[in-house]
Formats: C-alpha cells, structure tokens, sequence
C-alpha cells in the first residue's frame, strides 16, 4: 500500500541573519505567533552568527548558544518539535584539502542536540563530505559561481558560501536523508 502525506513547509529564512539578528528584527516573533502543537521547527543557524566583526549579527559562541536554547525552549513550549541542523560546510580547498571556516559554531549546535536531546541533521558532516567526494573544481557546480554577463551578475560571481540551484537541490536531499 502507498501512502500520501501532505506537508505544509512555511519558509521563514532570511538571508543575513544570525540567530540574534533574527530575534531583534522579530522574525522569531512571527515564527512563534503561527507555531501549533505538532509542528516541526529546523532551526539552523551559524554563518553569520560567526561574523563577530559586524556587531549588529555577530555572536559569540556563548550567545549563539544562548539564543538556540531560547529558539528551542519556546518551541518546546508551544508543544512543537525543533530540530537542529549545524551550518552548511563552506567551499573552502587548501592544497586540495576541504577546510572548515566555522570555528565552534557547529560544535554548539552538536552539543545542544546532545544535551537537550534534540534531533540532529549534521549539515556540516555532510556537505563536507560532499564536497570531499567531489573535489575542488566539480564542487563549484552546487555554489555560485557565474561567468561576467550573468543577467543577475554582469560582472561574474564566485562564491564559495551560497548554492547554485543544483546545489540548493543536492543538499535539500541531505536534509531529507536526515529527516
């Protein structure tokens, strides 16, 4: 027998912020307003969180884990489920070799689901692992990365943080891998 079920998914992300950034500008707050008991929460935060030089996202680890246990604390409150994912790995070759950027920030997350006995999807794992298997050139086809007369980017674009399509649908799998 097969069976259907109809999920409803309510993308709050924004671009650019940080698990403090993200409650000072009352996106929590909206999050919080619609949740009903039930729901699942994926709470993933830790690129910008690390950006400490910019003080209006920036947090140091202590707050990043300090505002986690906040997101989870008030989803658990309103009888939802949260689920953590740590932050995608960034493409980042030294000498051939993947190298991480997010200092402890993944770490906080690992503990926290430890601790709190949370549901992990380890996003940074397994996009390392990804990227690992696939190597320094064809790892740039799931990033931005655009030749000059690109309509969105007339100048060209290499960036080794945010996905092309394919590689918002490559790791979109992970996270159905996870779930």
């Amino acid at each position: 027998p097969f069976f259907f079920v109809f999920v409803r998914v309510d993308n709050r992300a924004v671009n650019g912020r940080s698990t403090q950034s993200f409650i000072n500008e009352q996106k929590w707050a909206s999050v919080l307003e619609t949740l009903k008991a039930g729901d699942f929460v994926f709470i993933q935060f830790g690129h910008n969180d690390e950006k400490l030089e910019k003080p209006e996202v920036g947090t140091s680890l202590g707050e990043y884990q300090s505002n986690l246990v906040k997101y989870i604390k008030e989803t658990r409150g309103k009888k939802a489920n949260p689920i953590l994912l740590t932050p995608i790995a960034r493409r980042n070759f030294v000498n051939g070799v993947l190298v991480g950027t997010h200092k402890g920030y993944p770490d906080v997350v690992r503990k926290l689901a430890d601790s709190l006995h949370i549901p992990l999807i380890d996003m940074e794992r397994k996009t390392e692992k990804l990227l690992t298997k696939l190597g320094y050139e064809p790892s740039k086809n799931l990033f931005n990365y655009v030749d000059s007369g690109h309509v969105n980017y007339p100048n060209g674009k290499k960036d080794d943080t945010h996905l092309s399509q394919e590689g918002a649908k490559s790791l979109a799998s992970l996270v159905v891998d996870g779930i």
